[in-house]
C-alpha cells in the first residue's frame, strides 16, 4: 500500500479535487432541480404536474449509468450531427465529461430531491403563510421569510442522504472518461496488478469524504433545530 502511495499518491490526490470540484457543481444544480421540480408538482398547473412527474419517473426509474451514457453520446452525436450540416468536414464534436457528468448527476440525484422538498414544503403549516400575509408581508416575502427557511429545516435530514448518493455518483464519470479517481485507479491497477489495494485506498478515500458530508449536514440539522431545542 505505502508504495502504491508513493508511486501514485499525486494523480489520487488530483482525481480527488476532480470528483470534489464535480460534487460543488453538482450540488448547486442539484438544488436548482429539485426546487424547480417541487414547485412544478405544488403549481397546480397540470401540464407542469405532468412535466416535473415525468422528470422524477425517468431519473428514478432509468440506471443511473445507462442515463450518463445517454446523454452524453447523444449530446455528441447530436451536436455532431448540427455542426456537420455547417461544415461536412467535420469528423466529431467533442463535449466535456466534466459539465456533462455534473449535469447528469445532478439531474439524477434532483429527482429525488424533487420529492423532499415538495414534502417539505407541504410540511409548513398553511396557517404560518396566513400569518405572514396578516402582518403585511407579501408574497415573495412570506416565501424567503418564513415558508423556505421552515422547508429547508424539514428537508435537511433527507437532502443529506441525497448528497451522500452525489458523493458515490461521482465515481460514475470515469465511464465517459473523466480523469477522476476511479479513472486514476483502473490505471493504477492495470500498471501495478494490485487492485485490491488501490479499490481498498479508493473506498477509504470516499468514505471520508462520505464522512465529513454527513458530519457537514448533521451540524447544520443541529443548527437548524437549535430554537426547539432552547424550547
Amino acid at each position: 500500500m505505502l508504495e502504491i502511495i508513493t508511486d501514485w499518491g499525486w494523480q489520487f490526490v488530483q482525481g480527488t479535487f476532480v470528483i470534489v470540484a464535480v460534487f460543488l457543481v453538482s450540488l448547486v444544480l442539484t438544488v436548482i432541480f429539485g426546487l424547480v421540480g417541487a414547485a412544478a408538482k405544488l403549481s397546480g398547473r397540470p401540464w407542469r404536474v405532468r412535466l416535473a412527474n415525468a422528470y422524477t419517473v425517468l431519473f428514478r426509474g432509468t440506471p443511473e449509468f445507462l442515463i450518463l451514457l445517454l446523454v452524453y453520446f447523444g449530446s455528441a452525436s447530436s451536436l455532431t450531427w448540427i455542426a456537420q450540416a455547417f461544415d461536412p468536414g467535420i469528423k466529431f464534436v467533442d463535449i466535456s465529461p466534466f459539465w456533462t457528468g455534473s449535469f447528469v448527476i445532478s439531474l439524477i440525484v434532483g429527482a429525488a430531491a424533487t420529492e423532499t422538498f415538495r414534502g417539505a414544503f407541504l410540511g409548513v403549516g398553511i396557517g404560518q403563510m396566513e400569518a405572514a400575509y396578516v402582518l403585511g408581508l407579501s408574497r415573495w416575502q412570506a416565501f424567503a421569510l418564513v415558508r423556505f427557511p421552515q422547508m429547508w429545516r424539514l428537508a435537511l435530514p433527507s437532502l443529506g442522504n441525497h448528497l451522500t448518493s452525489l458523493v458515490k455518483d461521482t465515481s460514475l464519470i470515469s465511464l465517459i472518461g473523466l480523469q477522476e479517481i476511479m479513472f486514476t485507479a483502473e490505471m493504477a491497477s492495470s500498471v501495478t496488478s494490485r487492485p485490491f489495494e488501490i479499490y481498498l485506498l479508493v473506498s477509504l478515500i470516499y468514505l471520508a469524504f462520505t464522512t465529513l458530508v454527513g458530519v457537514t449536514m448533521g451540524w447544520l440539522e443541529k443548527r437548524a433545530n437549535s430554537h426547539l431545542a432552547r424550547g
